[in-house]
């Protein structure tokens, strides 16, 4: 399939696994309890025989009950959290995980901002129900006795522009339209049994209309990284620079809440900017030291909290 989405519905279209999403995949530090549990779980929405072989390898060859509980459960998954938390990272290269596990093809199909119109009547209802009916179109439905061939994740990032609650009064007529033609994209491939596992990111949780976090097989939340999570990230990165277990300690302290401040540096501040910052400073011909880190680490300024007034908009 070509890399590239000619209708403009979706940013490029990637086919995993990739060298590329393992890498992405393998650099958020911190996350393994997440990335574990959310690989499993796909693993299950994409190739339900999977709990069958479970059952039968536990049970002398019996299909117990509890397996059948997990017939209703939609392909849906709302990943919520601050900004540069590892949400989009995660929802972009977990596909690549699952899909050396499984020994399949994963596409990811990242839907396009563009997909949200410009307002015209009837234009973002029809926008979305397009891009539904595209990835339903090339990932076939899963046939009893066939080996799974190739499976799909549908991103949605910034989830809460096309999925804002129907109850806000502000909300205009083709919003709600939209909303209903969203819902009724994931509940049509749960009814088609495609392997096909749509992803929302959002901000604000509590700006999803009520019905599409109803649907969800599992809303992950993501938090800053706490102090061994940022302890975590700079070991790996700094690792062969000579720094002692107390100079990570200290960084990790420095890189957290600290002299009032109530946040810490995100994952992403981590890795996008205090890391470089520290490497660029030593360039071009001095080591990486403690007393310099500290001094980069107490100078920068972590990305602000997500905010939302009464009214939840940002």
């Amino acid at each position: 399939m070509s890399a590239e989405a000619s209708d403009g519905l979706f940013e490029p279209v990637q086919t995993l696994p990739s060298s590329l999403a393992a890498r992405r995949f393998a650099a958020l530090v911190g996350l393994d309890d997440v990335k574990e549990r959310l690989v499993r779980e796909a693993e299950v929405l994409f190739d339900p025989t999977v709990l069958e072989q479970w059952s039968k390898v536990a049970y002398d060859g019996e299909t117990i009950p509890a397996v059948n509980a997990f017939a209703q459960r939609i392909p849906l998954f709302i990943f919520v959290g601050d900004v540069g938390t590892g949400k989009t990272t995660l929802a972009e290269s977990f596909g690549d995980a699952v899909a050396r596990c499984l020994d399949l093809e994963v596409l990811l199909y990242p839907l396009s901002l563009r997909a949200r119109g410009s307002g015209s009547v009837g234009e973002m209802t029809q926008l979305i129900a397009s891009a539904f009916d595209r990835v339903r179109s090339e990932i076939p439905t899963r046939r009893d006795g066939q080996r799974l061939g190739s499976a799909a994740v549908l991103l949605i990032d910034e989830a809460d522009a096309l999925a804002q609650s129907r109850a806000l009064a502000q909300m205009h007529h083709e919003d709600r339209v939209g909303v209903n033609a969203l819902i009724r994209g994931v509940d049509g491939i749960a009814a088609d049994q495609r392997p096909i596992i749509t992803v929302m990111c959002t901000n604000r949780l509590d700006a999803l209309d009520p019905a599409v976090r109803r649907r969800a097989a599992k809303i992950i939340s993501f938090e800053r990284p706490a102090t061994e999570n940022r302890r975590s990230v700079l070991a790996d990165a700094f690792k062969g620079a000579g720094l002692t277990a107390e100079h990570l300690d200290e960084l990790a302290r420095l890189t957290g809440p600290t002299d009032g401040r109530t946040y810490g540096l995100t994952y992403s501040d981590l890795t996008t900017r205090f890391v470089p910052e520290a490497v660029l400073d030593a360039l071009p011909d001095r080591p990486l030291t403690f007393d310099r880190l500290t001094r980069i680490a107490a100078d920068m300024t972590p990305t602000p909290p997500f905010a939302t007034d009464g009214a939840g908009t940002s």
